[in-house]
């Protein structure tokens, strides 16, 4: 291989290795490529120590950094953007500068915290409402509605619920069964309704965990006791219903205020009362039977005040008759005979009479027959 150059950049002579001058060259193209360019253009014939280097000026590639890649460029600088040396684009851009040359974050950041501070210390209470004010998570005092001030968050912070209007609670909600014992020892299913509303808002916001929750739970107590002491015919019928309202109403309020709830129950209303679903058809027998029985009933007493009150008219008209009969005894004797002939004999079609002038048989359905005849002819006539 004598003659022959070394794609390395130093020549094969007689199995030599490279000369210094060679290794000189070679630290130059691992350098800048510089020597290699003088080398062309002086005539030298040897390549570059590296094929892979480019031949030329042209200056070698070099991989980024980390350091570059996370480095903060400046889109003044020549190269700074992200499209390489010399780019323009890419970079997070920069706020706009003031006059002297300083940033306008500062006083934006100023401004949010300034506005968020002035909207955190004025509050617009409602007419029904109250709000609880408290310092640092402790309670301070209590505003009213209208326009109230207060320390900026979060050195007070301002808590507002409605305190007029009524709370309305549906137990149990939806179509849950709802099943409770009587004092006959029987099952109602029962649903009704609570309202209530806010009379101690500090007590009402610090006295309990779960104010709301804690009235359900006592509403539902009430109930209990107070449908325990009435028999299932009682809880079905509906009678006494708004002595169980009381009752419970009155048995919520004192337990809410011995637990200070702040908590005042405005009433108690029952929506249903319904045998269990399970025995609700035998209910529904039952009472048709009752119903058919009241019914009966009924018309056993209309009946019977029939009867009393013809009694009553009949001896008042034998009063008056036997005062007439005190005053003309024979006079009384004979009008009530013929009343009693009359009233006998009216819708009688044979008379049999013995007296003398008299025919013993008087056919008075012929009579009757003749004279119901004769009538119309008579009216005819007379319309004529």
């Amino acid at each position: 291989m004598s003659g022959r150059r070394s794609p390395w950049g130093g020549s094969d002579k007689g199995g030599e290795g490279p000369s210094d001058e060679s290794g000189k060259d070679g630290e130059d193209n691992d350098g800048d490529g510089a020597s290699d360019g003088d080398a062309d253009r002086s005539g030298d014939k040897r390549g570059p120590r590296n094929p892979w280097l480019p031949s030329g000026s042209t200056p070698p590639r070099r991989s980024a950094s980390i350091e570059d890649i996370f480095r903060t460029r400046d889109p003044r600088r020549p190269g700074g953007g992200s499209g390489g040396p010399g780019g323009g684009g890419g970079g997070f851009p920069r706020l706009p500068q003031r006059p002297d040359g300083k940033s306008w974050l500062p006083l934006g950041i100023g401004a949010a915290v300034a506005a968020l501070l002035a909207l955190s210390s004025v509050h617009m209470i409602g007419p029904k409402e109250q709000a609880v004010v408290t310092l640092f998570g402790k309670y301070a005092r209590t505003i009213d509605s209208g326009v109230n001030f207060t320390l900026p968050w979060p050195v007070e912070q301002v808590d507002v619920e409605d305190v007029r209007t009524f709370t309305v609670d549906s137990i149990p909600e939806g179509e849950t069964e709802k099943l409770m014992l009587t004092s006959d020892k029987n099952l109602v299913d029962l649903s009704y309704l609570v309202r209530w509303n806010i009379k101690n808002l500090v007590n009402y916001k610090f006295r309990l965990t779960d104010p709301k929750e804690t009235v359900r739970e006592v509403a539902e107590a009430a109930m209990r006791a107070s449908i325990a002491q009435i028999s299932l015919n009682d809880a079905l019928s509906g009678a006494g219903r708004a002595q169980v309202e009381q009752d419970v109403r009155e048995r919520m309020q004192r337990i809410l205020d011995y637990y200070k709830a702040g908590v005042a129950v405005q009433g108690v209303e029952i929506k249903k009362a319904d045998p269990p679903s399970k025995v609700v058809t035998a209910f529904q027998q039952v009472t048709v039977a009752q119903q058919e029985a009241e019914r009966d009933r009924s018309e056993a007493r209309a009946w019977a005040q029939q009867l009393l009150a013809r009694a009553q008219g009949d001896a008042e008209a034998f009063d008056k008759v036997y005062q007439q009969y005190k005053l003309a005894p024979e006079v009384t004797k004979r009008r009530m005979y013929y009343e009693t002939m009359e009233r006998v004999l009216r819708d009688n079609d044979t008379v049999v009479a013995e007296a003398k002038g008299v025919t013993p048989y008087l056919p008075l359905s012929e009579v009757k027959r003749r004279a119901a005849d004769t009538a119309p002819d008579a009216t005819a006539k007379g319309g004529q």
